[in-house]
């Protein structure tokens, strides 16, 4: 699978809305999307039980602090939801850094990259909405986006 292939069964309904737009949304849908097969295993063992209901929720928040945030009128709100979208993004990438001991290493590296990016890009949309820079300098994160949206590897 790839994040191409995927986009292309996206229903209109979600292609077809402005937020549609926003790579981290996309991206971000798609991590949600490719995590459902990640949490099998987590489920599976019951140390990782309930690292896997964390990891689902701050996954799945990501996206939906984004749209949300899309949805808002003033600058400050959307910016407020998407530091809600940081912080879940950041959440989902230190849960699978936790279960590194049950997910394969090349799931947890290309989950790990896609976080970074969804927070390299948040990082970039928090301040156009502020229209200040954040308390913290910007990432340095050595990725290529390309790289962690073809042969994206699965459970």
């Amino acid at each position: 699978m790839n994040f191409v292939s995927w986009c292309e069964t996206i229903p209109e309904e979600i292609t077809g809305d402005r937020v549609w737009r926003v790579k981290a949304y996309q991206l971000a849908l798609f991590a949600a999307d490719i995590a459902w097969t990640d949490l099998g295993p987590l489920m599976a063992d019951r140390r990782t039980l309930p690292l896997s209901d964390q990891l689902f929720r701050a996954v799945g928040s990501v996206s939906a602090n984004v749209v949300e945030g899309f949805s808002k009128s003033s600058r400050r709100d959307r910016a407020r939801f998407y530091e809600y979208a940081l912080g879940s993004a950041r959440e989902a990438r230190d849960w699978y850094f936790k279960g590194r001991h049950v997910l394969r290493s090349e799931v947890v590296t290309h989950r790990l990259q896609l976080f970074s990016e969804i927070i390299r890009l948040l990082l970039t949309m928090i301040p156009e909405q502020r229209g200040a820079s954040l308390r913290e300098p910007g990432p340095v994160y050595a990725i290529d986006p390309v790289d962690i949206l073809n042969d994206v590897p699965l459970v």
